[in-house]
């Protein structure tokens, strides 16, 4: 019995090996090599024929009997061997009918026979070794598109979910991979799915997948055209539903009598040219009738971030409730879409019976993912048309939820639905930086959505979920206040009764309050991005001066806060990426902080434009991702926050009629690129004005590659930050820069905006009389008592290069080189603005509050003397309040505070947006070398006028020099209010009276050039603030 269980096991794997022979290894196999495939060696000796026959004779061994173990070993292996044939042949023999008839028909048209050929010999194989069909194999082709097939046993739902999820090269591998096709087929039978997955390749035609010509795409391409040739000249009534006179030119197993209509997208010519976006086998194997139907999808979504979804009836099958649902998702990651549909369908009880996804170029815009799923309502359930509308409304969504949504309504609650659930992770988000004030750790991030989802209090959120979106149906109208404050007191009254745990109590109560603050939402648009609340500031629990006005917006992977001091203002957009879950949080609890202190410090920077301070930071969370996946994400980020400032903004039939807007006054936003902004954001996000309906698309967003006016190129901001450190070292110092040597410290590199910029500046005016003794960023610091070299730092800037890369030999006899590859070049790096000496510190990058109260005598001498007198700040909030003052009382330093030192940006942004609203693009750019130089030299006439008055002041009345500029940026807004508020009392005569004030306010070009247009082309209120701030300037 033993030997016999042995050769049983021993025939079973033998029957693997030689099955499974085949180019491609099969992976999750488990198999031992039982034995050699080598042959024994040969006998020792043969004797003759007659010497075995005289053997015999003596009573030895017949001349037919075995000698030895080796003749038995030779014998029982080729025994083996015939016997393994033998059942392989008769697996095959058995499989191949099989195969041949439950494989569907597009199987064989779309999988190349290569293919087709392997996932038979692996059939046989673990079909002969009684093993269960799961079985991963995998290729490589010569252009490195990798080809990924899954074997499964059954058809059962969620197959191809768990598929997906097990799929490598996701945008948390560093080998990340597009999936750029995929095929699912289950045997007509529902004993076996086969799912080929192919990773790179991708859709551009290219190397191999090049087309020869137009005779090459006609080629490839003729039964789609001599489909579509014959749509266009059918009649309406050849095309009504049941008619087939078409059905020759379409695939068994692809029938459906609802034929696309003639429309000018199956034009030759135009098929030809969309031929060009896509593979050679997405062409020569597709339908032709589900390549025009998904032609047609790709014409809904080219050029956007949309999503399409059709469904129809799959006439024509064995089974009449089936259907495709069709899908086409623009500039999305392939792989996720398929999970997210995988999921959705297996959460509404559709099984997944085919499948298919493509890619289709779709030029700048990336791709368009094709989704097309063949699926039937599990056993026991059906699917109405409502099912199938709610799955294409999620369809949609899912691209923009963000997972821990996801995973609320789709695994924990399917009851809540993705409205509410979006409500409740949204203000859980939102209520993070408001109660983590009052204790960390209770209300931190991750707690605060645990408690408030936990079973025992969902229920509470799900009913605050409904007064949210009951006070903001478009349907209803305005909720009658009395009635909203009567449903807050049901369930606050609800919440004491039945929430004993004072977390949760506090926490629901407090969503209740963000409902009662919110004064206007997204959430009823169809094809929103994310998720915007407009706020009342006094949400936010101020003990400081109240913002004008608050935007929180709450996405896929990121939330944002947009505040602004002042109706009509400006301020740049800011991208922080927390690198680890702990900086993250960390990041997320003061996240409006950073964004309150940055629009206040950019209210006082704006004195001297008609626009008050804003601010946008949007905290975005690509912990764990490759580098591709964390650059796709923030890219994703910034469209969905700006189109939902957006959403909020605009006056549109489609606003008007899905927003219920409590505020009830029209707003103006302005925004600006900040850290980590890319100049094909701000094109997407100009364009995305336009598209959207916005009054004057170009002044949404300044710094336009083409037709703006780049902070960086022009060095505007750096112009500033020098006129205030000329000013200050001749005032506080007695430094005359153009006469006498001096010394400067820095933070920021080389390839920075500012600090870049201003160590040009300084080499430009100053020639040797400035000695740069220490450059630190990023990547490390480089330092010399005797100055860093000139030209070196100067050939970084102009390459774009940071501090790592200066050149060690350029170093003096004290000069070293820091970079962050160690632990003691990080400590260097850290602490260089503190360690080294100079005249002067002017910080140009870095993040803010680095210098605060806790370690701000880290920058004294051992004598308690400053290792600067005098600190210019080119950079926002490097120093906070606390620090600046301690500074200033301990050891008398001088600071030029952010908001007046590196103000040359936005005077510049403000007038780049007024430029857009008064000349087209194309008279822009042909005055635009006469434009900027004007605006320089407005920026440097204004920055040293305030300079004078600081230093004047500071003279004359002693005090520190950030509560003097502080005082002087809130005397010039309150003055400007004041006069603005005076102006709405003037008749129309007497403001029209005073418009020459505002063309002193424009550069002299651009004021020759639109004077003229100014109030037909200018909100009224913009130039009133203009005509204000010009008045006090003069």
């Amino acid at each position: 019995m033993l030997r016999s269980g042995v050769t049983k096991l021993a025939r079973q794997q033998a029957r693997v090996l030689a099955a499974a022979r085949s180019p491609m290894p099969l992976w999750n196999i488990q198999t031992t090599a039982a034995f050699s495939s080598a042959p024994p060696p040969p006998r020792s000796s043969w004797d003759s024929l007659a010497d075995r026959g005289l053997r015999q004779d003596h009573g030895m061994a017949q001349p037919w009997q075995a000698e030895g173990a080796l003749d038995i070993q030779r014998v029982t292996q080729q025994a083996m061997i015939h016997e393994l044939i033998q059942e392989q042949t008769n697996t095959i023999q058995s499989v191949v009918p099989w195969f041949l008839q439950n494989m569907p028909p597009p199987y064989f048209r779309q999988v190349p026979e290569k293919f087709r050929v392997d996932h038979i010999k692996a059939i046989a194989a673990i079909k002969d070794a009684g093993m269960d069909h799961y079985l991963n194999l995998k290729s490589t082709t010569s252009d490195g598109t990798e080809v990924i097939t899954m074997i499964r046993a059954g058809t059962q739902p969620g197959n191809l979910l768990s598929m997906v999820k097990e799929l490598p090269h996701t945008i948390y591998s560093e080998d990340y991979k597009a999936l750029t096709r995929a095929q699912v087929f289950c045997t007509a039978d529902d004993s076996m799915s086969i799912n080929v997955f192919v990773f790179g390749g991708g859709q551009k035609q290219d190397g191999e997948d090049a087309f020869d010509g137009s005779e090459d795409l006609e080629r490839l391409g003729s039964r789609i055209l001599a489909y579509a040739q014959t749509i266009q000249a059918a009649s309406q009534e050849q095309l009504m539903p049941g008619v087939k006179s078409l059905s020759s030119l379409v695939s068994p197993g692809d029938w459906s009598t609802n034929h696309p209509r003639p429309s000018p997208l199956f034009e030759r010519e135009s098929l030809l040219d969309y031929f060009k976006r896509c593979n050679k086998s997405y062409i020569a194997k597709t339908d032709p009738r589900r390549f025009l139907r998904q032609r047609e999808l790709f014409e809904l979504v080219t050029g956007t971030e949309g999503t399409a979804v059709v469904v129809e009836d799959a006439s024509g099958d064995d089974r009449e409730d089936t259907y495709w649902v069709n899908v086409a998702l623009a500039n999305t990651l392939p792989q996720q879409a398929l999970e997210n549909a995988s999921r959705l369908l297996f959460l509404h009880n559709l099984d997944v019976q085919n499948a298919h996804l493509d890619l289709i170029s779709d030029g700048d815009n990336g791709t368009v993912t094709m989704l097309r799923m063949h699926v039937a309502p599990v056993e026991g359930t059906t699917a109405t048309d409502e099912t199938f509308q709610i799955l294409a409304r999620e369809l949609k969504r899912c691209k923009w939820l963000d997972v821990k949504t996801m995973d609320l309504i789709f695994d924990r609650y399917p009851w809540l639905g993705v409205k509410r659930g979006e409500i409740v992770t949204g203000i859980c988000s939102l209520m993070h930086p408001i109660m983590s004030k009052e204790n960390a750790l209770v209300y931190s991030k991750a707690n605060i959505l645990e408690t408030v989802t936990k079973e025992r209090y969902i229920d509470h959120a799900a009913q605050i979920a409904d007064l949210f979106l009951d006070r903001f149906n478009p349907t209803a109208g305005k909720m009658p206040a009395e009635d909203f404050e009567a449903r807050c007191e049901q369930l606050r009254q609800a919440i004491d009764n039945d929430v004993e745990d004072a977390t949760a109590s506090a926490l629901l109560l407090k969503m209740i309050e963000v409902v009662a603050h919110t004064l206007k939402t997204n959430i009823y648009m169809e094809d929103r991005y994310a998720l915007g609340l407009r706020l009342d500031p006094r949400i936010m629990g101020e003990d400081r001066e109240l913002p004008y006005g608050i935007v929180f917006l709450h996405g896929r992977r990121f939330n944002g806060f947009h505040t602004r001091f002042r109706d009509i203002s400006r301020g740049g957009m800011r991208l922080v990426t927390p690198p680890t879950p702990e900086q993250f949080a960390l990041e997320s609890a003061h996240q409006y902080d950073e964004c309150y202190g940055l629009a206040f410090a950019q209210q006082l920077k704006n004195k001297d434009i008609p626009e008050g301070g804003s601010k946008a930071v949007n905290l975005i969370n690509v912990v764990g991702l490759s580098e591709a996946g964390k650059d796709f994400v923030m890219r994703k980020s910034v469209k969905a926050f700006t189109d939902t400032i957006l959403d909020l903004i605009v006056d549109t039939e489609e606003t008007r009629e899905r927003i219920v807007d409590y505020y009830g006054k029209k707003e103006i936003l302005y925004l600006g690129p900040d850290e980590q902004v890319i100049p094909d954001d701000i094109n997407w996000i100009i364009e995305r004005a336009a598209y959207r309906s916005y009054d004057v698309p170009a002044a949404f967003m300044s710094s336009k590659p083409r037709s703006g006016i780049n902070h960086k190129e022009f060095g505007v901001t750096s112009e500033g930050v020098n006129v205030y450190l000329d000013v200050a070292l001749r005032h506080a110092l007695g430094i005359d820069p153009t006469k006498a040597e001096f010394t400067v410290k820095m933070t920021g590199g080389p390839d920075g905006d500012v600090a870049g910029n201003e160590l040009k500046i300084l080499f430009r005016e100053y020639g040797e009389n400035v000695k740069v003794v220490g450059v630190a960023d990023h990547s490390g610091c480089a330092e010399d008592p005797d100055g860093l070299d000139h030209d070196e730092l100067l050939r970084l800037m102009k390459a774009s290069l940071c501090i790592s890369h200066f050149n060690a030999s350029k170093l003096g006899p004290q000069g070293v080189l820091h970079d962050v590859s160690t632990e003691e070049g990080i400590k260097m790096r850290n602490s260089m603005h503190n360690r080294l000496e100079a005249d002067a510190f002017v910080p140009c990058g870095g993040r803010p509050n680095t210098i605060d109260i806790n370690n701000y005598k880290h920058f004294l001498k051992p004598d308690g003397t400053a290792s600067s007198p005098l600190i210019v700040e080119g950079a926002n909030l490097f120093v906070t309040a606390e620090a600046r003052q301690a500074l200033f009382d301990d050891a008398g330093v001088l600071i030029v505070k952010d908001s007046s030192a590196n103000k040359g940006g936005v005077i510049t942004s403000s007038y780049e947006i007024c430029s857009a609203m008064l000349l087209s693009e194309e008279k822009f750019v042909e005055n635009k070398d006469a434009i900027v130089e004007e605006v320089l030299t407005k920026l440097r006439g204004l920055a040293k006028l305030e300079a004078e008055l600081l230093f004047r002041e500071y003279e004359m009345y002693s005090g520190s020099l950030p509560r003097i500029s502080q005082v002087i940026s809130n005397s010039i807004n309150v003055t400007t209010d004041a006069l603005t508020a005076a102006l709405d009392e003037l008749s129309e005569g007497d403001r029209e009276s005073l418009l020459p004030l505002f063309r002193a306010h424009l550069p002299k070009t651009l004021a020759d050039l639109s004077f003229d247009k100014v109030n037909e082309r200018v909100p009224e209120q913009y130039i009133k603030n203009a005509i204000a701030r010009a008045w006090l300037q003069n």
